[in-house]
């Protein structure tokens, strides 16, 4: 089921979206940055934050585990941005991550947007390929990965973002 996270989430939250990306558990799966980054990927207090932030929602997936899969959506003008896309690496590859693209993708429709966008780190071609095959293309230029946050983590190398955006109807 796929819903509105609440503040009590917060906690599962940060556990999910840590093990998607970073440390040995995100080895697991196909999404881990633990190459390219050092730390955290997020922590309670950005997710806070996040829910905080006018105009935006944290849609989590649940199983009777917990909390499996999540993404962050934030409208800017008429469009609408996605961020902290994750899915536990023990659940990736049986459609969850497409499931809470088409939500995201329902929830910019039902907010009026014309287009879903996202940054994503340069080096990530296998995510860059999943997102094209899901409608994505990238527009504009790469531009230096800047963290003024280090919960965000600590790049190992110059690392640069793309941006990838889908037009909706």
């Amino acid at each position: 089921m796929i819903a509105p996270a609440t503040l009590a989430d917060i906690p599962a939250l940060n556990k999910l979206v840590n093990s998607a990306y970073r440390g040995d558990s995100s080895r697991q799966g196909w999404t881990t940055e633990a190459d390219i980054l050092d730390g955290t990927r997020t922590d309670e207090a950005a997710i806070s934050e996040f829910m905080r932030e006018p105009g935006s929602v944290i849609l989590k997936v649940n199983e009777e585990t917990g909390i499996i899969g999540c993404v962050r959506l934030v409208k800017h003008g008429s469009k609408l941005y996605l961020g902290m896309f994750a899915v536990a690496p023990g659940w990736q590859n049986q459609g969850i991550g497409k499931k809470i693209l088409k939500a995201a993708e329902a929830e910019a429709h039902k907010q009026d947007c014309t287009a879903i966008y996202m940054t994503v780190i340069s080096v990530r071609a296998e995510l860059i390929a999943w997102y094209q095959r899901n409608g994505y293309q990238q527009v504009g230029d790469q531009k230096p990965m800047v963290f003024d946050n280090p919960s965000g983590g600590i790049p190992k190398t110059d690392l640069y973002f793309i941006t990838l955006e889908k037009k909706l109807n």
